[in-house]
C-alpha cells in the first residue's frame, strides 16, 4: 500500500485543529472534500483514525499514526526540495518571550544566510516538547529543564548560550544606587515574576538557592504590564538576561548580579529519531557562534548555574567546574 500524501495532509490538518471546518479551511479546501480524503485515508490503512462521537478525537490509532503522519509529511518536502534545489525549510519554536529568544535566532539566521527559516513562539518548554514529539516543529529554543512522567523522552538538546543575569528595580527599592548587587543581597526583597512560578524553573530555582522567600507571580500579561508593576514597589525585584532589551521606563535600574552572576542556559533541542537533514550544519553554526562571541564561558568561581544545566555543560566546562 503506498500512502497519498495529500491524504496524509488531510489527517494532519485534522489532527492539528479537531474539526473539520477549521481544517477544510486552513487546506483550502471544502469540509465535505475533506471528510471524503480523510474516509479514503481509513479506508487505505483499515482503521479508524477519528472517533465522530461528540465532536472528534484521535482514535489510539489516529495517536499512534500522527507522528509518522509528520515524517512522511517532512519527507515529501525534503523530496521536493531535492528536485527543485531549494533547501529544506527549518522550523523552530521558541519559549521565554520576555527574556527575547529571537536576539540568538536572528543571530544564527543571519550567520546561516542559506537556510530557510520558518520560526514560530511556543508556550512553554513542556507544550515545545509536545510538539518535538508530534513532529509539529523542527527544533525548540529556549530554556530546557527535566520534565516529569518521561515528556521529554526521546529529545535531546544542545547549549548554545549562558548569558548573565541582571536585576531590575525600581527607583525607590534601597538597592537602587547600587553599582552591582549578590543574589544574597536581595533575601529581604520580593521577586516578580513575569508569569506563574511553577512554569519558571529558573527562577524557582535561583529564589530557593538564594533564600528568596517572598515571591509574587501571576498570570503573563507582558513585560510592559510586569515592568510597571515593579515599578510601584519599592521592595520589588525582577531578573532579566543582561543583554534582553527593556522598554523605556523610567527609574527603572538594571545592577549586575556577582558573587556569584547567575547565568541563563539558552539550548536547542530537537527529537533524534527524526533529526532535521540540516541539523548537524546547524549545530556546527551555533557552535561557531558560541566561539566568536563568547556565548558558553562559564567559571565556577565566578557564576552560578542551577544543578539541572550542569548536565548540559561540555566535558571541558564539567572539569573547570
Amino acid at each position: 500500500m503506498d500512502l497519498d500524501l495529500a491524504l496524509v495532509r488531510a489527517f494532519v490538518a485534522t489532527a492539528g485543529t479537531l474539526h473539520f471546518g477549521r481544517a477544510a479551511e486552513a487546506l483550502g479546501t471544502s469540509q465535505q472534500a475533506l471528510s471524503k480524503r480523510i474516509a479514503r485515508l481509513e479506508e487505505s490503512v483499515g482503521v479508524r483514525l477519528f472517533e465522530r462521537r461528540g465532536g472528534i478525537r484521535l482514535s489510539a490509532a489516529g495517536e499512534r499514526f500522527l507522528p509518522a503522519a509528520h515524517e512522511a509529511l517532512a519527507a515529501g518536502e525534503r523530496a521536493l526540495a531535492a528536485v527543485t534545489g531549494a533547501g529544506p525549510v527549518v522550523r523552530i519554536d521558541t519559549w521565554g518571550h520576555l527574556y527575547a529568544p529571537m536576539r540568538t535566532v536572528a543571530a544564527a539566521v543571519q550567520e546561516l544566510d542559506t537556510v530557510r527559516w520558518e520560526p514560530g513562539p511556543g508556550r512553554d518548554w513542556p507544550s515545545v516538547a509536545q510538539a518535538l514529539q508530534r513532529g509539529d516543529t523542527d527544533l525548540g529554543f529556549g530554556r530546557v529543564h527535566p520534565l516529569p512522567d518521561g515528556r521529554d523522552a526521546g529529545l535531546t538538546q544542545r547549549l548554545v548560550r549562558l548569558e548573565p543575569v541582571d536585576v531590575v528595580v525600581g527607583p525607590s527599592h534601597p538597592a537602587a544606587d547600587a553599582d552591582a548587587l549578590r543574589p544574597g543581597d536581595l533575601h529581604d526583597s520580593v521577586l516578580w515574576c513575569p508569569a506563574e512560578l511553577d512554569r519558571l524553573d529558573f527562577l524557582r530555582r535561583f529564589a530557593d538557592r538564594f533564600g528568596i522567600t517572598r515571591r509574587h507571580d501571576g498570570p503573563n500579561l507582558g513585560v510592559d504590564h510586569l515592568l510597571q508593576r515593579l515599578r510601584a514597589d519599592p521592595e520589588g525585584f525582577t531578573v532579566f538576561p543582561a543583554d534582553a532589551p527593556l522598554p523605556d521606563h523610567a527609574g527603572l535600574r538594571c545592577i549586575p548580579l556577582v558573587e556569584p552572576t547567575p547565568l541563563y542556559a539558552w539550548s536547542l533541542a530537537w527529537r533524534e529519531s527524526s533529526r532535521h537533514p540540516l541539523l548537524d550544519s546547524l549545530l556546527r553554526g551555533f557552535a561557531e557562534m558560541g566561539r566568536t562571541r563568547r556565548w558558553l564561558e562559564y567559571d565556577p568561581r565566578r557564576d552560578w548555574l542551577p544543578d539541572t544545566d550542569h548536565p548540559k555543560l561540555t566535558p571541558r566546562q564539567s572539569a573547570d567546574a
